[in-house]
């Protein structure tokens, strides 16, 4: 039975929110929003300007205090309700993203799943932002420490998960007692705007989240950066844009915390369980048809296994469904738009011009929409491009190595490091090339590591600050010290 999208696009209100209410930009000015699939206009959203962004600001500077204010558990219960919200109205969103982002509907679901979590985990953490007392080293006074509340935030979140990483900003903000000003991507606004009305069905007060949808973005959130009531940002994003919004938030020192970009290993030795591998990659590279910055991008196979390996991956590959992401049975979607197809297709050509053999895929599919052929390359010159950026598609890129030094000077290899992927049979080879992979998270025998308990992010261009977990919460807190003495 088809799905009823129209009716579900007229029960969005497609204006900014702003102080618990929808509100028109201030100049009249909307943008559309386009369906991936088709590339036709799904609906329009309103324009926020850099007035509206001063407009947010200030709603969530009259809110601050009250709900910094307001008890741990009541901003758990608020919290708690979102989630419940969230999960009876799972398959709505699950059509929403799909319908704005491309998505297919399996992946829309997971994430759906995986937002909702984390409103969970922070309904529990909130009760739980301890302080600690303890005696100073030389017995003169008490050391007396206090999270509290970091102040306003602004967040920026990316196109590719429209509400996992809205909800996994919001959730610490708000656990944290946080009031926050949302600019989700101009891709995918209404997602953002669907979480806004759950926010406010769960009894979150007017004034604590609000959404702004621009596509002017970066006048927009330079200009709350610039508001010195503004105390925090977090991004999720291009390592590019990251280093901008960075080099702003030190105008006015505001505490920042940054998900940048990836570019996954993904290592296969020899004595690997195939099979196990295989399942892992399908995980790792197609979650999302590879547009994640967790996606697996340079696939490190041993020599020996690395034929087989290949074949294996590109059966699993060749067999998927391709189309439209919000109907039935398909497994990938389109990319977001015209722009992502672009680049995956011009970075596979560069690959097969320098050697590379495509033994699946390898170009654009044959249709309307932004779709690109699940793909999978052998012989991957060491030097291709491909390797030294983010692929964000589906496209699986071959490289052979010898030895395990080899393996992780391949891996180590980037300027960034996020996250790793190592499947092995070996335990103690497992955790021991796990301790030499310069990343911050490690998928070892598993092709999937995000989990709202567990903390997230990475090193070196991939980021500042963890989200998720316990860790996650105290980013959105500044400890204070009191000596005291009785």
């Amino acid at each position: 039975m088809s799905y009823d999208h129209q009716s579900l696009i007229a029960s969005l209100h497609t204006d900014l929110y702003i102080g618990g209410r929808p509100v028109e930009a201030s100049d009249g000015g909307r943008f559309d929003v386009i369906d991936p699939a088709t590339g036709d206009i799904i609906t329009t959203v309103a324009n926020g300007t850099v007035d509206d962004a001063a407009q947010a600001v200030e709603a969530a500077a009259t809110a601050a205090e009250p709900w910094a204010a307001t008890a741990p558990r009541r901003r758990a219960e608020v919290l708690r309700m979102a989630f419940e919200l969230m999960s009876a109205q799972a398959e709505d969103l699950a059509h929403l993203i799909s319908l704005e982002n491309g998505k297919a509907l399996p992946d829309a679901r997971g994430e759906v799943g995986y937002a909702a979590e984390f409103f969970r985990w922070y309904s529990e953490e909130a009760v739980r932002i301890n302080g600690s007392v303890s005696t100073a080293p030389s017995g003169a006074n008490r050391i007396l420490v206090l999270h509290q509340p970091v102040g306003i935030c602004v967040l920026v979140t990316p196109w590719n998960f429209p509400a996992a990483m809205a909800t996994r900003k919001i959730g610490p903000a708000l656990a944290a007692g946080c009031t926050v000003v949302l600019k989700p991507a101009s891709d995918t606004p209404l997602t953002a705007l669907a979480m806004a009305r759950i926010l406010s069905e769960a009894g979150v007060p007017d004034g604590v989240v609000n959404v702004l949808p621009a596509r002017r973005s970066g006048a927009v959130v330079s200009a709350m950066l610039a508001d010195p009531r503004v105390r925090k940002v977090s991004f999720t994003g291009s390592t590019e844009v990251g280093r901008l919004l960075l080099k702003e938030a030190a105008d006015q020192v505001v505490n920042a915390s940054m998900e940048l970009g990836g570019n996954a290993p993904f290592v296969v030795f020899a004595d690997a369980d195939l099979d196990a591998a295989v399942d892992g990659a399908m995980i790792a590279k197609m979650r999302n048809a590879g547009e994640a910055c967790t996606a697996a991008n340079r696939f490190y196979i041993e020599a020996t296994v690395a034929n087989e390996f290949g074949r294996r991956l590109a059966e699993r590959m060749s067999a998927l469904v391709v189309g439209p992401g919000y109907e039935d049975g398909v497994e990938v979607g389109p990319l977001v738009n015209e722009e992502a197809v672009e680049k995956v297709d011009a970075l596979v050509r560069a690959a097969l011009t320098h050697g590379a053999t495509a033994i699946t895929g390898g170009a654009r599919a044959d249709r309307p929409g932004f779709y690109f052929e699940p793909t999978v390359l052998l012989d991957v010159a060491s030097d291709s491009p491909m390797l030294a950026e983010e692929i964000f598609g589906p496209v699986a890129p071959i490289v052979t190595f010898d030895d395990e030094d080899e393996a992780i000077r391949l891996a180590n290899d980037t300027d960034y490091g996020l996250v790793a992927y190592v499947y092995t049979r070996d335990l103690a080879r497992g955790l021991r090339v796990s301790e030499r992979l310069e990343s911050g998270m490690i998928g070892l025998n598993r092709g999937l590591v995000s989990d709202p308990a567990a903390p997230f992010g990475g090193v070196k261009q991939s980021g500042i600050g963890r989200e998720g977990g316990h860790e996650g919460v105290l980013d959105y807190t500044e400890s204070k010290y009191v000596a005291v003495q009785w």
